[in-house]
């Protein structure tokens, strides 16, 4: 069997994530090229090696951009924190590699058209990871609106919700920080909902928008809580909070179809809270992603005795791509497993010389519509998309 050697740089939580289906996905799925986990790079020497001993990649390193040049490095799995994406896909598009890149895409737009250029100049496979199109219920609704389940579609309806920072004693992480995050849960969260409804209804042509910041000083990591000097607006352990913490938007899409997004930390209860329906001149669709397996369904076709919402279970054959690889129908999968379709379908790409999505493509389209709600939000209008947002 042909083999490709895997670099990944990113040891925390989308590096366990990624490594475990590079691991695994040749152990289920037949796949015409085998991924090798050859190298893992992270900061940390000791959490690197650790990572690396874990998960079987067969070296690991601190630098980055040594491994990326390497010519027995076929792949780069860019598992990173989101302002590091730019360089490092650039440098791997530069020497070749095909790319295997977490979201959000890019810090800005001008970012993402930079990546995107590189990435057909190579002539490489490039891939961002919205993992959630290849749950097997997304894929099943995927299916059912392209045969007209649900007919016209009329609207969309989004929510994604988390609570971890609720806490004002929660530290001033790279996550909370516009140089190393671009956005808050807007990008964070809101680039996954983007990415679903332009996978499931269509491009987005229109946004109106409203971002806020809940907490604005947060202590810095390793201190306690912030204390300031009175009078003087000066902090020693705190320092200031540069994303939204929440992001509520409406959207027109091409095909006439109207949207709405809410995405929010400060949800308690909710841990992710990943919601959608889609409705349309003949039935709706409901999914969320806590009960992942599961799809709800309304048809108008049905006999008006026999109408309202069904639940079904997305476990059998047939209705997704990869249902034979796991377990028999009613044994559920879970999270993980979406990783390990996306590294087989990536996987695939390479080997048939074709494409993959979303790519880098759709992470510029995503990133359009993330910076047009911003704009939005700043100057109180609605704001057309590829008109100067």
């Amino acid at each position: 069997m042909k083999t490709m050697n895997v670099a990944i740089i990113g040891t925390k939580f989308m590096g366990k994530a990624h490594s475990n289906a590079w691991a695994n996905a040749p152990r289920f799925f037949d796949m015409g090229i085998r991924p090798v986990l050859k190298v893992a790079v992270g900061t940390d020497p000791d959490g690197t090696k650790a990572l690396a001993d874990t998960w079987g990649w067969e070296e690991w390193s601190t630098d980055w951009r040594e491994v990326v040049a390497r010519p027995d490095i076929d792949i780069v799995d860019i598992a990173t924190p989101t302002f590091l994406h730019h360089e490092m896909a650039m440098a791997a598009a530069e020497n070749g590699k095909h790319i295997f890149l977490e979201k959000p895409f890019s810090l800005t737009v001008d970012q993402a058209r930079e990546m995107l250029a590189a990435a057909k100049k190579a002539g490489i496979v490039h891939y961002v990871n919205h993992n959630y199109r290849r749950a097997p219920a997304v894929r099943l609704a995927k299916r059912l609106i392209s045969d007209g389940f649900v007919g016209r579609i009329f609207h969309w309806r989004s929510t994604y919700l988390q609570d971890w920072i609720v806490d004002p004693a929660f530290p001033l992480t790279w996550h909370l920080r516009q140089e190393t995050a671009g956005y808050g849960a807007h990008g964070d969260l809101g680039s996954h909902s983007v990415d679903l409804a332009r996978y499931l209804v269509g491009d987005i042509t229109a946004v109106t928008g409203l971002m806020t910041n809940f907490i604005t000083e947060r202590p810095l990591p390793g201190k306690g809580a912030a204390t300031f000097t009175a009078g003087s607006g000066e902090t020693t352990d705190s320092g200031p909070v540069t994303v939204d913490d929440a992001s509520f938007f409406v959207a027109e899409f091409d095909n006439g179809a109207l949207g709405s997004f809410e995405v929010s930390r400060f949800a308690p209860g909710r841990k992710n809270y990943n919601y959608f329906e889609v409705y349309g001149s003949e039935g709706s669709i409901v999914f969320n992603l806590e009960r992942m397996n599961e799809l709800q369904l309304f048809s108008r076709n049905d006999p008006a005795y026999a109408q309202g919402f069904r639940t079904i279970l997305v476990t059998e054959g047939g209705q997704h791509d990869y249902i034979a690889n796991w377990w028999p129908p009613g044994h559920i999968i879970g999270y993980e497993h979406e990783f390990h379709h996306a590294v087989v379908d990536f996987m695939k790409a390479i080997e048939n010389g074709g494409t993959i999505a979303p790519n880098f493509h759709d992470g510029l389209k995503e990133m359009e519509v993330l910076a047009a709600v911003a704009a939005s939000s700043k100057d109180g209008r609605k704001v057309t998309l590829g008109m100067g947002e």
